[in-house]
């Protein structure tokens, strides 16, 4: 029914814009990453932390939004 779809989305909605968080973090900290070693020319050093500080990033909100009560 209308009812249920509208309750699933609710509680789906959180979720997903976590997810869209975590991409988003991963995407954009590598980007700096990579722009960061073509400027200093230590490729691919920051790139690396970039995207393993965008997943740290990204799993942090991610578990904020799961645990959260």
């Amino acid at each position: 029914s209308a009812k249920a779809l509208q309750h699933n989305a609710e509680q789906a909605g959180p979720a997903a814009g976590a997810s869209y968080t975590l991409i988003g973090a991963i995407i954009l900290l590598g980007a700096i990453g990579y722009a960061v070693d073509r400027w200093r020319g230590t490729s691919p050093w920051f790139l690396i932390g970039g995207l393993m500080l965008g997943i740290l990033v990204g799993m942090y909100e991610l578990a904020k939004t799961v645990w959260h009560k």
